[in-house]
């Protein structure tokens, strides 16, 4: 198939950019590098050994949008562009919103224009809310503690009109849990463009170097060591299951599909933290600082019904995504340049 992969350039399009080629499909990228940097277009080509079509635009314009589907003849869209830092949602909403809702709307315009019916999204475990039932299954209520994830659930409700209205539409919705490594390689992995908002390339930044030490927010939940708890998932198997939703949602006629893509296995912040020092062999200090509003106790994937029908189950442990992340920071101590 042609694949257009939007947000290709970032942290989790560029693994799966990877993937879906050596799962032998064509893939064109439209990416504004608003989170991500025009060095990856380098190396996503010398890794897949082929030329990457990377159109630099954002997707909310709607008429290179259309200018791109009248060019090619594309037969999915694997949805990632979006801003994602919570923090950064709370403190500008009105961004949010407009932008990952705006730029999803121009989207499906473009495709329901140019009759593309397949879509795989990137949503997140951030719709079930703040008090989930663990380990969340794909059936609780959905809800959200931050304007970051308001908007995933929008979309996936806009998702789910639409296939009320266009039944003929196949829309894969993949509710990731805590995505983490790197590729094997270490040519590329996570490269926050500011301060990190999330634990594990902060931790990698302590060990190289470029941060003084990490803040662990809370030690007073009811968790085996009093730290927050999250389901990690490398970002390779985390691609993985974005080929396995995408060749599943081509050969089956459920309209809309909704799979979490976790391990279904619990780690607290300090055993992440004894870990990544396990395999990089580098003390990492911390502090304890208070809890951060908005943050919950405990977020785990039940991963079964992926298991079930997609035939997909991650295969890397918390080893392999510490000692993957330690590579590429290590190779990268400064990020992409």
């Amino acid at each position: 198939m042609k694949i257009l992969v939007t947000g290709g350039a970032g942290y989790i399009g560029s693994h799966t950019v990877l993937q879906l080629i050596a799962a032998g499909h064509q893939v064109v990228v439209v990416d504004d590098f608003s989170n991500a940097k025009a060095s990856v277009a380098g190396r996503l080509e010398e890794l897949s050994g082929t030329s990457i079509p990377i159109h630099s635009f954002d997707v909310a314009d709607l008429d290179k949008l259309n200018g791109l589907f009248d060019a090619e003849d594309f037969d999915a869209v694997v949805h990632f562009a979006g801003y994602k830092a919570v923090g950064e949602s709370v403190a500008n909403p009105l961004d949010y919103y407009g932008n990952n809702i705006g730029a999803t709307i121009s989207l499906l315009q473009a495709m329901d224009r140019h009759e593309v019916r397949h879509l795989v999204f990137s949503s997140s475990a951030t719709v079930y809310g703040a008090d989930p039932i663990v380990p969340m299954t794909e059936g609780l209520p959905t809800s959200a503690t931050n304007p970051y994830g308001w908007t995933k659930v929008m979309i996936e409700q806009v998702l789910r009109d639409l296939v009320v209205a266009q039944p003929d539409n196949r829309i894969a919705l993949l509710r990731y849990f805590n995505p983490v490594g790197a590729h094997p390689s270490g040519q590329i992995g996570e490269d926050p463009s500011a301060v990190p908002n999330n634990l594990m390339p902060f931790v990698a930044q302590v060990a190289v170097g470029r941060r003084d030490k990490l803040s662990v927010f809370g030690d007073d939940y009811d968790t085996v060591d009093g730290t927050g708890v999250r389901d990690y998932i490398h970002v390779e198997d985390l691609a993985a299951g974005h080929v396995a939703a995408l060749h599943w949602i081509a050969e089956h006629d459920r309209t809309i599909s909704t799979w979490n893509l976790g391990s279904g296995v619990g780690t607290s912040v300090l055993q992440l933290v004894n870990a990544f020092e396990k395999a990089s062999g580098v003390k990492i200090p911390y502090e304890i600082a208070p809890r951060r509003d908005g943050d919950i106790a405990a977020s785990v994937a039940d991963p079964s019904l992926a298991h079930r029908e997609l035939g997909w189950q991650t295969e890397k442990t918390v080893d392999d995504m510490c000692a993957d992340t330690w590579r590429w920071q290590q190779a990268n101590p400064q990020g992409y340049p």
